[in-house]
C-alpha cells in the first residue's frame, strides 16, 4: 500500500485543485487574494460566470503585467468558486504577450471568448477569440490567428486602438464585435463567431470615448457603456439599433478609486441588475497596476435611462 500512498496524494491534491471556494470577503472587493481587473460576466443556467484580467505586477513596478486570465463561477453572486486558468496569452501561438480585456458569450453549445493581446508579428494590440464547450475551459485558439490586427485600423496612429472586445448576438441571431480605444469600432459577426461578416465601421455619438465598451439590452433598449476620458469615468449611450444613432445619456459610475482605469460588464440575475467593475480597493503596493473588482446593483429609471452607480464598500446582498 505505501508504494500508491504518493500517487493518491498526487490525485486528491490535483482534484482539489481544480475548483476551489474563492476567498471572498464581505463586501467589494470581492476578491483579496488575487489582483483582479477588467471584468466581463455571463449567465448560464442559474449560475454566473466572472472572467477577470489578472493583474500580477509586483510591488512598485509601475506597468500592467498581465499573462492570463481568471475564472470564477458563483450562484448567488457573493460566494464564489475559482475554477483553473482557463486562458493565457500563450495559448494564442502568434500573441507576444498582455492578457487585457475580454469578454466570453455563449452561442450554439459553445463558449467564445474574445480578447484583446499584444500581437507578435504585427506591432500594436490585437483581438483573438478561444473557443470551448464550457464556460470553464479550458479555451483553444479557434482561429490559429488573429480576429482583429493592427492593420485592420490603419487610420488609428496607437498601438493600443484594437482592445476591449464586446460582443452582442440580438433576437435575429445577428452577432456583433465592439471594440477600441480612443474609437469605438463595430462590426458584424458570422454564425461560426470566428470571422466578420462584412466591413468594420465607427460607432458614432459617443463623446470624450477612452475605450472598455460594454453592450447590453434592456427592454427594448440597446446601452453602450464606455470608459471616459482619462482617469476614467463609465457613461453611456442609448439606441434602439446596435446599429446606431446612439444617444449619449451622460455619467454612470465615477471614477474609481486609486485606479486609473474603470471597466464594467452589465448582467441581469435573479431578477436583479448588476454592475461589475474594478477599483484599486486592495492595493496596498501603490501605482495603479494592481486593480480588484467589484459589484454593485444597477437600477433603470421609468424612461429607460440608467440611474448612477453607487459604488459601496458593502458590496451586494446574496441573490435568491
Amino acid at each position: 500500500m505505501k508504494l500508491f500512498l504518493p500517487a493518491l496524494f498526487l490525485l486528491a491534491a490535483t482534484a482539489a485543485a481544480q475548483t476551489a471556494p474563492a476567498p471572498t470577503p464581505a463586501g467589494n472587493p470581492i476578491f483579496r487574494h488575487k489582483y483582479t481587473a477588467d471584468p466581463s460576466a455571463m449567465v448560464q443556467k442559474g449560475t454566473v460566470y466572472l472572467y477577470t484580467g489578472h493583474d500580477e505586477a509586483p510591488a512598485r513596478q509601475e506597468r500592467y503585467v498581465m499573462h492570463e486570465w481568471l475564472c470564477f463561477s458563483s450562484t448567488d453572486m457573493v460566494n464564489w468558486t475559482e475554477h483553473p486558468v482557463p486562458l493565457k496569452v500563450s495559448d494564442f501561438a502568434w500573441a507576444k504577450d498582455d492578457a487585457w480585456a475580454s469578454q466570453v458569450i455563449a452561442r450554439n453549445g459553445k463558449f467564445y471568448w474574445y480578447a484583446a493581446v499584444e500581437h507578435g508579428c504585427i506591432h500594436g494590440k490585437a483581438i483573438g477569440v478561444a473557443v470551448s464547450d464550457s464556460p470553464t475551459g479550458p479555451f483553444k485558439d479557434a482561429r490559429g490567428s488573429a480576429l482583429i490586427t493592427p492593420d485592420a485600423t490603419p487610420d488609428d496612429k496607437i498601438s493600443w486602438a484594437d482592445i476591449d472586445p464586446t460582443v452582442f448576438v440580438d433576437s435575429k441571431g445577428q452577432g456583433y464585435l465592439f471594440w477600441g480605444n480612443t474609437t469605438c469600432y463595430y462590426a458584424k459577426l458570422k454564425a461560426n463567431m470566428t470571422e466578420l461578416d462584412g466591413p468594420i465601421q465607427t460607432v458614432k455619438g459617443l463623446p470624450r470615448y477612452t475605450e472598455a465598451p460594454w453592450v447590453h439590452e434592456h427592454n427594448g433598449w440597446y446601452y453602450l457603456s464606455y470608459a471616459s476620458e482619462f482617469p476614467e469615468k463609465i457613461v453611456y449611450a442609448m439606441s434602439r439599433s446596435l446599429e446606431g444613432p446612439w444617444e449619449y445619456k451622460g455619467i454612470l459610475n465615477e471614477l474609481a478609486g486609486n485606479s486609473n482605469t474603470n471597466h464594467q460588464a452589465i448582467i441581469d440575475f435573479k431578477g436583479q441588475s448588476y454592475f461589475i467593475y474594478h477599483n484599486g480597493g486592495a492595493n496596498t503596493d501603490g501605482g495603479s497596476f494592481r486593480r480588484s473588482v467589484c459589484i454593485d446593483s444597477l437600477y433603470y429609471n421609468k424612461d429607460g435611462t440608467l440611474k448612477r452607480v453607487v459604488m459601496t464598500t458593502e458590496g451586494v446582498k446574496a441573490a435568491r
